[in-house]
């Protein structure tokens, strides 16, 4: 475990490093405990990855008593952290330990500052930087670590702050050790019996061994177990208490949250196998820029294999938990998992397990469902794009916010409002919700009591073409509805005189040229003078959308709509009458237009120049 004589490699921190390690140190100074769940966590996490890998390499076999060891040495003020796992290589230490692959240090500064210090300790679970911790606790940290199939080990050591070294070590087995020596304020965690309340508290139901080495009376030391080590999911329900289960769902979540529900249950049949499962309460703060694969872990008599074998579709990536089987062989391969039909029956009855668990909750229509859906409907409802199996079900339960009320609506409430006569669905996708409330195209729909939900997450833009229509009412966006508004009656007043737009639209378009596919008049507005909108393509909010994704669109001039009875419009249309040339006017309307539903200009500056010369001119008039 100490480093042999040997040159020292000294490399400094990136930058992301740095700053989050004074995030963690001085922000989450009063949660100091988390470190040592972060480090039994990954110790265990390495223990499983070289288990598995094992089972197709007998020459990385774990020994006999393989486990985690925790020994304090309260002479040396030092703490250490041994395992039996994969280990590291010098790239994998420098790598691991000296970086983060993604950048992330901004935004946790960010969530930091507005958490409540209750809430701070999860932060360091959602952002998988659980190793950094150790300097809430330590002066320093030596890591020594030898990977599993490989004869070199290595040192790697800091102080936190801003470098570290890589120098040449020794150790007599692959593993790694962590030694961290203690700050003087932080002694407590030298205690046996305060690190045995942590490991029960943080890390009782890990597989692994846990042993803890005590000092008795007489001075001499023994190893005793810390952890209960039982498969948790394996016990029966009445043996398990709340508090039990909510220990477990953090611990395999990485999470500080309660689950807002837990399904333990054990299938029998054709394919039998255990399973437990948890709906988080909370989201994860990274959550949507996590990968997009469900991360369940998959057992094989209680050992640990994979937590890539895809066992809940994409768009239910948010459960946590654990699937245990016999049916399966210990030494199964990934692309045998992909293949093999047990494991296609196991997907098929956990999807369908918790898709009921979910409808179950929303029928309750609670404030907890309410919270959420708030927190993972836009990931559910991915699964109206691509799960055609299950696509009228996430329907059937699904929230929208609508032009009705605050409240968040289901499709059945939504028909059950819907006007005399109407058949259709009206919904409008867009960037954020308060653009859409205050969107011109919803003007002619609330004139006549139609409602029409609000779409503003992302997969809002695909998910309506493929569920197409529900309860045989078809969904279509407002965008498209135009030539419905004529069937039902409005609210505007009738008598205001339009605008004669029989001269004016022709000068519109020959002022406009190719910059606009049409020029109509429209009864969809009633306050806006004009719009914009597409037709026989994606819409404007679809086309928006995909540039942001990096596609190529062909060019596709929008169609200006405007509203005959708007005083901006009948005036327009008095000065065509007197000949007078609209040119400028027609462009600024254009521009008008685009701003108004969020499109880009295309030239901003000539808008600007253009927009300050006719107000000075209305000024001097």
């Amino acid at each position: 475990m100490n480093a042999t004589q040997g040159h020292a490699e000294k490399h400094e921190f990136s930058a992301e490093v740095g700053r989050l390690l004074d995030l963690v140190v001085h922000a989450l100074y009063s949660d100091r405990e988390i470190f040592l769940r972060e480090l039994v966590a990954n110790a265990a996490d390495a223990t499983d990855k070289r288990r598995f890998e094992a089972l197709t390499d007998s020459a990385l076999a774990l020994p006999e008593n393989a486990g985690i060891r925790i020994t304090p040495e309260k002479d040396r003020k030092e703490l250490v952290i041994s395992d039996d796992g994969v280990g590291m290589t010098h790239d994998e230490l420098a790598q691991n330990l000296g970086t983060i692959a993604r950048s992330g240090t901004r935004a946790f500064g960010e969530k930091l500052s507005s958490a409540k210090a209750e809430d701070r300790p999860s932060l360091i679970g959602q952002f998988g930087v659980g190793f950094y911790a150790a300097f809430m606790v330590a002066d320093s940290v030596d890591v020594t670590s030898r990977k599993a199939g490989s004869d070199e080990a290595w040192t790697w050591s800091s102080d936190g702050k801003g470098s570290f070294t890589l120098t040449p070590s020794t150790r007599s087995a692959p593993g790694t050790d962590i030694v961290l020596h203690m700050k003087d304020d932080a002694e407590e965690f030298l205690d046996s019996w305060r690190l045995r309340s942590i490991i029960r508290k943080w890390a009782d139901h890990i597989s692994w061994p846990i042993t803890l080495r005590e000092t008795k009376e007489d001075g001499t030391t023994e190893d005793k177990a810390a952890n209960e080590g039982t498969a948790l999911w394996r016990k029966p329900k009445s043996e398990i208490t709340p508090e039990q289960y909510t220990e477990f769902y953090r611990h395999i979540a990485r999470a500080f949250d309660e689950p807002y529900a837990t399904m333990h249950w054990h299938a029998e049949g054709t394919t039998e196998f255990t399973a437990l499962l948890f709906l988080p309460s909370a989201r994860p703060f990274d959550f949507m820029e996590q990968s997009r694969e469900s991360r369940i872990h998959l057992h094989v008599r209680r050992m640990f294999i994979t937590d890539e074998a895809d066992l809940l579709p994409s768009w239910m990536r948010f459960v946590q938990g654990v699937v245990d089987t016999e049916d399966l062989p210990l030494n199964v391969s990934r692309e045998m998992l992909q293949a093999t039909p047990v494991l296609a029956r196991i997907r098929k009855a956990v999807t369908k397990r918790v898709l009921t668990e979910i409808k179950n909750r929303a029928k309750a229509g609670d404030d907890a469902f309410t919270a959420f859906w708030e927190n993972f409907g836009a990931v559910i409802k991915e699964g109206l794009w691509e799960d055609s199996e299950h696509r009228q079900e996430i329907a059937g339960f699904a929230r929208f916010h609508t032009t009705q009320s605050d409240d968040l609506t289901t499709l059945d409430d939504y028909i059950s409002r819907m006007k005399d006569g109407q058949d259709v669905i009206y919904f409008l996708t867009g960037d954020n919700l308060d653009a859409l409330k205050a969107s011109a195209q919803l003007e002619g729909f609330r004139a006549r009591g139609l409602e029409v939900l609000l779409l503003s997450d992302p997969v809002d833009g695909f998910w309506p073409e493929r569920l197409h229509s529900y309860n045989d009412k078809i969904l279509r966006s407002v965008v498209y509805s135009h030539g419905d508004l004529e069937k039902f009656p409005t609210d505007v007043d009738e008598t205001v005189e339009p605008a004669d737009l029989e001269k004016l639209v022709p000068a519109l378009k020959e002022a406009l040229g190719d910059t606009v596919k049409d020029v109509r008049g429209t009864v969809r507005l009633t306050d806006s003078a004009v719009v914009i909108t597409s037709e026989g393509g994606p819409d404007l909010a679809m086309q928006r959308l995909m540039r942001r994704s990096g596609q190529a669109l062909p060019e596709a001039p929008p169609i200006l709509e405007i509203n005959p009875r708007h005083p901006l419009i009948k005036a327009l249309s008095e000065r065509v009458l007197k000949g007078e040339s609209i040119k400028d006017l027609a462009r600024v309307l254009l521009d008008l237009a685009r701003v108004q539903e969020g499109e880009p200009l295309p030239d901003p500056t000539g808008f600007a120049r253009l927009l300050a010369g006719l107000l000075a001119g209305s000024a001097a008039a």
